[in-house]
């Protein structure tokens, strides 16, 4: 490289920098084709121009662009940019309505793609006619980005938090947003109550940030701690008697609608709470075998209610046909 301008070995510098995050001194010279003193020189000139360089010292020290540098367009294969597209309209069947904030980072994103990667992209944006499910539960981009924010920062905020059947608001500690079966929570700590809860982020209406800090437990594991709270601390207790395995219960219920625990080889007792026991009992519907409601009357009243609906559909009539 013994050709090159001190300008263009400068960028070439600024290319290793971000391609090899903590890149040393000695690789970095020996990238160059010049010495460890020079590479050293290059990174000085690259700090002039203003190109935040961080370095850290010791023997896995290094060299890597700090936060505040704008990054070169990120390039994608054909392939890359159609999965993509195709991951997004999956998730988001508002993707291909640029009025809708999916839909309009993805615009974004297909205008920058050369256009022989853009087209094929383009047009499964504009022409995919994703169903849409109504039954889908999205979190509102701004209101997840708050609590992202606030778990970052480990702020507590005030919640404003709306189920079916009531509305509140609470001041907890973020501890960690987790996405779930295409879901997103917030696990939480509820500070007046010394109470650990699990928040649906698209039920939330309203975050504001507090002034008060707080120290998340070092041991913090958000997933478990999410599937061991999911049914706990709503309006109706809940108390199911499940005729099979815990292995068995767990591998269609998943944990989500409370605490499973092991009662007799074969049978497990599920107890839980719901803001929603009509909803509760339609989960427990796809259960393949047979289970009885011990404890809560609210469930007990919307499950027979749900099977009588179910006898009654399936009822013969005079004027039923055969086949």
């Amino acid at each position: 490289m013994s050709d090159l301008s001190p300008t263009a070995r400068a960028l070439r510098t600024l290319d290793l920098l971000q391609a090899r995050p903590g890149i040393t001194a000695e690789r970095l010279g020996r990238a160059l084709g010049v010495s460890e003193r020079a590479a050293r020189r290059y990174v000085a000139l690259l700090r002039e121009a203003g190109v935040p360089v961080e370095s850290t010292r010791g023997p896995y020290g290094g060299f890597r662009v700090g936060r505040g540098m704008r990054l070169p367009p990120l390039t994608f294969t054909a392939s890359e940019a159609l999965g993509l597209v195709m991951a997004v309209l999956d998730g988001h069947h508002d993707a291909a309505d640029p009025a809708m904030p999916a839909g309009s980072a993805l615009a974004k994103i297909v205008r920058v793609l050369p256009e022989q990667v853009a087209t094929g992209a383009d047009a499964i944006r504009r022409t995919a006619t994703p169903a849409p499910d109504h039954g889908a539960a999205r979190a509102d981009p701004d209101v997840t980005a708050r609590l992202v924010q606030a778990c970052a920062e480990h702020r507590m905020v005030r919640v404003g938090y709306r189920t079916e059947a009531s509305a509140w608001e609470s001041d907890v500690e973020p501890w960690a947003v987790v996405v779930r079966h295409g879901r997103w929570y917030l696990v939480c700590r509820v500070a007046a109550r010394d109470a650990i809860r699990t928040y649906r982020i698209d039920r939330v209406v309203a975050v504001h940030p507090l002034e008060t800090r707080f120290v998340r437990p070092d041991d913090l594991d958000p997933v478990a701690l999410l599937e061991q709270n999911l049914a706990v601390g709503w309006e109706y207790a809940t108390e199911v008697e499940i005729a099979a395995p815990v292995d068995r219960v767990h591998s269609v219920l998943r944990g989500r609608l409370g605490v499973l625990e092991e009662v007799a080889g074969d049978r497990t007792r599920l107890t839980g709470t719901t803001s929603n026991p009509y909803w509760y009992a339609e989960q427990l519907v796809q259960l393949p075998v047979p289970y009885r409601i011990v404890g809560g009357p609210e469930l007990r009243a919307v499950t027979a209610e749900l099977g009588q609906r179910m006898v009654d559909a399936a009822a013969r009539r005079p004027d039923d046909r055969d086949g």
